[in-house]
Order: structure tokens, then C-alpha cells, then sequence
């Protein structure tokens, strides 16, 4: 699943939080628990920005400090992303998934669009097939 580290710090009254793989993506929250809850949807709205299928998407790095906070996107950001990723990963076009999947291209695109995208779990695992790769898909709530 599409993970990012947030770092948390308080400031003053309340907590800021930043992605420092992403830049200008941050929020802030009175607590703690609100600045994370801000944090995912800061991270899924920066996220669903990436409509353009040549974007690539940043690789998350690990950090070690309790400052530190991994934070999801929202599901309906995080599969398409997901989808594009193992694509990409297997030197597929667009095209050439949607010749696997016996799909219009169009509809290898709306899958692959953040906020655009709804697959079924049937849909999930003909792309799985296709890509010959296992999809993980851990829902958070």
C-alpha cells in the first residue's frame, strides 16, 4: 500500500505536520491525532494531483525518529497509484495493459486516475493476472 512519513511537530498551541518526499504537501491539527488525520488528506489531495500518467511517483523513505508517522492516502487514491506502479514496474504501457485486460485504453486510463477510480475486486484481480504480480491492498481506516 501507498505510505508516506509525516513528521509531527509541535508549534505553540499546535502540531504542523510536513512530507519532506513530497514538497509542499503539509497540514496541522490542534493534537496530535487531529494533525495526523489532517496529514492524510494534505498526502491524498496531493496525490490525486497526479492525473498525468507520465508523473512518477515519489519513493517514500524511512526515517528513524518517534517525530516521524506513516501516513495512508485515502483507498480511492491509493489503488489507481497502486495500479500505475505495478504497470510501470512491469514496462507496460497504457495500452498494452488494456490489450491484456481486453479493456479500452480509456478504461486502463479512469483506472489509473486518483479520484476517478473504482475498481471491483473482480476488476483488482485481472489486472493482478495480467501484471503476473500479487496487488496488496491494506484498507485503513
Amino acid at each position: 500500500m501507498i505510505r508516506y512519513q509525516a513528521l509531527i511537530e509541535r508549534d505553540g498551541s499546535s502540531y504542523s505536520v510536513s512530507f519532506p518526499d513530497l514538497p509542499g504537501c503539509f497540514s496541522s491539527g490542534d493534537t496530535r491525532p487531529d494533525a495526523a488525520e489532517n496529514a492524510r488528506e494534505a498526502l491524498s489531495l496531493y496525490l490525486e494531483e497526479a492525473r498525468d500518467p507520465k508523473w512518477d511517483i515519489p519513493s517514500p523513505k524511512a526515517r528513524k525518529s518517534k517525530r516521524y508517522v506513516w501516513i495512508h492516502p485515502y483507498v480511492d487514491v491509493a489503488v489507481p497509484l497502486m495500479i500505475r506502479q505495478a504497470r510501470r514496474s512491469r514496462g507496460l504501457t497504457q495500452k498494452q495493459l488494456a490489450q491484456r485486460l481486453q479493456i479500452t485504453l480509456q478504461q486502463v486510463q479512469k483506472l489509473e486516475t486518483p479520484g476517478r477510480s473504482n475498481p471491483t475486486v473482480k476488476t483488482l484481480s485481472a489486472i493482478s493476472e495480467a501484471l503476473d504480480e500479487a496487488l496488496e491492498i491494506h484498507l485503513v481506516a
